[in-house]
């Protein structure tokens, strides 16, 4: 039913195009029964300034207009509207009145309680335009201006919604719960396209990708699957090709000095008390990019429009929760009505923002009901956030085989002491790599044990772990090269590729090395409930050999990580807190079981993960 609905919608804004002065309405429609019942139409058309609006269906509480005569942004009162077909009614000067549509569905069942996102998930992240290509009819849109070009490393390369749901049996086999990939809006930019972050319509898939409806299909293949779908949103910027970018509603719906200024990067402005007022402004103001220019969410109709937008894609493809791109250089105020109006909306929802800075404290002070915040009076209400420090620590301690006071496992040990920073510790983004870092493979010169040491530490640490695509083969990239070369190719997502690593008879042998290690650990942490729920306890490393415990009841998993070159004896008796009674425990690499009466030998670059 909303496929027709939709569908309506568009061939009506093609006549009225044609019929009279409006071009655009946005939202195309809305839903029946939402908290969210006062909305804000954004109408656009050239001189509609002055239009008589009327409805003797809907009911309108206010109309505003801005310096540019060719928006109205009407609000109308839905509260008490049922699902049904309605309409605007407007005419210029003494003209007829014409008919705009504008119609309000029925919701899906308990579309406000949806469970999003959390940590009994793995988040599988991965670049659309970079993993398969399951429909070659669309890679050259007409109405696009990037065409696709392979031999390209920053062109677009196809790939597309088609190609994912191509592959999701693939990624619930190798133990994957949910999908985030890189926005998938309309980028018309003429170069850089791919990577989806300057969006030029964000109503619109972009058509080298599928359609609305495409998008639609992937959640409903991915709950089929008993599998979640979250979508990158960005609220910071868009992109000089965004239609309203090209005819702003008002002067301030973005940030101007005029026109284009630098963002400093420096998102401790936000929050240092010492910090001069143009620093912040900087900060906050700043154009990431000279090609994606800053929202400005002070301004109340900007903020109402991403509000809208973002429960609007909540409720039309049935998503499980966002990923907020470049989260804390938005204007701190805004981007928190923004995430509370979503989170009211869905109170079991989640939102994991995207917060790049290198210390605990200040990543914290970005999480829902932070101590740290609250020092300012401040509340993001943002659910989750991503580790960043983990990160850090991940790139660094594995290469780091002889310990110091500094050094090896206990970089990994001091970013866990920190969780008393944290609100909700449980529900952090964990990783050792995205799309905007150096690959870990590349890191690690694709040594096999090191990434046994780290898929055991992402799977059975607290957080929610998020692998990036390819790392499961062994894929690596160095981002000296460019971002191209960390966002190469899956090999099998095309037709022509000499290999197709998504089936297993496609894998070189290193490539099944890697890929069996990561849906061992994966595939049995969907059932680890001492995982995704327990208690972390942990103990200073020794001998570079981590050491920690999962606790929920008499459920108990112990990890044990030797980092160190040569194996390492460890006596039992300093674990007694974390082992309780148990005497021994099965080991999931190896379905071994190990007494651990006494002491155990572990083998040097060696990881146990024990059931006990």
């Amino acid at each position: 039913m909303q496929k027709i609905f939709f569908t309506i919608s568009l061939l009506l804004m093609t006549v009225l195009t044609a019929q009279s002065q409006i071009s655009r309405i946005e939202p195309p429609f809305w839903w029946e029964n939402m908290k969210t019942n006062q909305i804000q139409l954004c109408l656009y058309g050239k001189n509609i300034q002055n239009a008589e609006i009327r409805s003797s269906q809907l009911k309108i509480k206010d109309i505003t207009k801005t310096e540019n005569p060719n928006y109205l942004f009407v609000t109308l009162d839905l509260s008490q509207t049922p699902a049904g077909k309605y309409s605007l009614e407007y005419r210029l000067s003494d003209t007829k009145y014409t008919t705009v549509p504008f119609d309000i569905l029925e919701r899906r069942p308990d579309s406000q309680n949806r469970k999003g996102f959390d940590a009994s998930d793995v988040i599988y992240l991965l670049m659309p335009d970079r993993f398969a290509n399951g429909n070659a009819k669309n890679d050259q849109a007409i109405d696009m201006k990037e065409k696709t070009d392979r031999s390209k490393s920053g062109g677009r390369h196809g790939g597309d919604i088609a190609g994912i749901i191509n592959n999701l049996d693939y990624l619930s086999d190798l133990g994957a719960t949910a999908i985030w990939g890189t926005p998938l809006c309309e980028d018309n930019d003429a170069t850089y396209s791919y990577h989806g972050y300057a969006q030029s319509n964000v109503y619109r898939i972009d058509p080298r990708y599928g359609t609305n409806e495409d998008y639609r299909k992937l959640g409903q293949e991915l709950h089929k699957r008993d599998m979640k779908l979250i979508m990158d949103y960005v609220t910071n910027h868009w992109g000089l090709e965004h239609w309203m970018i090209k005819d702003l509603p008002t002067y301030e719906w973005i940030h101007q000095f005029p026109g284009y200024a630098q963002t400093n990067y420096r998102m401790t402005t936000q929050f240092d008390p010492n910090a001069s007022k143009i620093d912040a402004k900087m900060c906050m103001d700043g154009w990431f990019v000279p090609t994606m220019p800053d929202l400005n969410q002070n301004n109340p109709l900007l903020l109402q429009y991403l509000i809208q937008n973002a429960i609007w894609w909540v409720e039309y493809a049935d998503l499980d929760g966002f990923r907020v791109d470049t989260y804390s250089y938005c204007d701190k105020d805004g981007i928190s009505t923004w995430t509370k109006a979503i989170m009211d909306e869905y109170p079991n929802f989640n939102i994991v923002g995207e917060v790049w800075m290198h210390d605990q404290a200040q990543i914290a002070y970005w999480q829902k009901d932070s101590k740290i915040g609250a020092i300012q009076n401040y509340n993001s209400y943002l659910p989750s956030v991503m580790d960043f420090t983990l990160h850090d620590a991940i790139l660094l301690a594995f290469g780091e085989k002889k310990s110091t006071w500094f050094d090896g496992m206990i970089k990994v040990y001091e970013n866990f002491c920190n969780d008393f920073l944290y609100p909700n510790p449980n529900n952090l983004l964990i990783f050792a790599e995205n799309h905007d870092t150096r690959r870990i493979h590349e890191v690690y010169g694709h040594d096999v044990q090191t990434y046994k040491l780290i898929l055991s530490l992402l799977a059975t640490t607290r957080g929610i772990p998020q692998l990036y695509y390819g790392t499961e083969i062994g894929m690596g990239g160095d981002k000296n090269l460019g971002d191209g070369d960390i966002r190469q190719d899956f090999p099998g997502g095309w037709p022509d590729d000499p290999q197709n690593a998504f089936l297993e008879s496609g894998r070189t042998e290193t490539q099944r090395t890697y890929f069996d290690l990561t849906k061992k650990a994966f595939s049995w942490r969907k059932n680890a409930k001492a995982v995704h729920e327990g208690k972390l306890l942990h103990y200073l490393p020794e001998e570079n050999v981590y050491v920690y415990f999962r606790i929920l009841g008499e459920d108990r998993i112990m990890t044990i990580i030797n980092n160190s070159e040569s194996a390492q004896t460890i006596k039992m008796d300093r674990f007694s807190e974390g082992l309780g009674t148990s005497t021994s425990g099965k080991d999931i690499w190896t379905e071994q079981t190990i007494n651990l009466s006494k002491e155990i030998t572990i083998s040097g670059r060696d990881a146990y993960i024990l059931e006990l």
